[in-house]
């Protein structure tokens, strides 16, 4: 394991698979991450302008370079439905060696 300081994981729902694909797709195509997992039929709880709320949700988590987090966080605002999409930072304190380096190479486009 090394230190990992300079990458993160970014988590967002989607309402749909078709959704989750289409951003997962921008983002990828612009290098802004370096892999986005898509979790399907999640359950969601929540409160939504006053009212206790469910849906069926999709999660995706990208994998990234702290560097690319303000990127990220446009292009995913430009593709998402919601009003007010999630768009939450994990910071990585540290990590396998050679995948924190695959992240880094993949978002550089090297």
């Amino acid at each position: 394991m090394r230190p990992g300081k300079e990458y993160a994981c970014v988590f967002v729902t989607a309402p749909t698979m078709t959704v989750a694909r289409k951003i997962a797709t921008a983002v990828l195509k612009e290098r802004l991450v370096a892999c986005a997992n898509l979790v399907p039929k999640i359950e969601s709880h929540y409160w939504w302008q006053g009212k206790l709320e469910s849906a069926s949700e999709v999660l995706i988590i990208f994998k990234t370079a702290r560097k690319k987090l303000e990127a990220l966080e446009a292009c995913i605002l430009k593709n998402h439905p919601y009003d007010t999409p999630e768009v939450i930072e994990l910071h990585l304190d540290s990590g396998n060696e050679k995948y924190l380096a695959w992240i880094g190479a993949s978002v550089e486009g090297k």
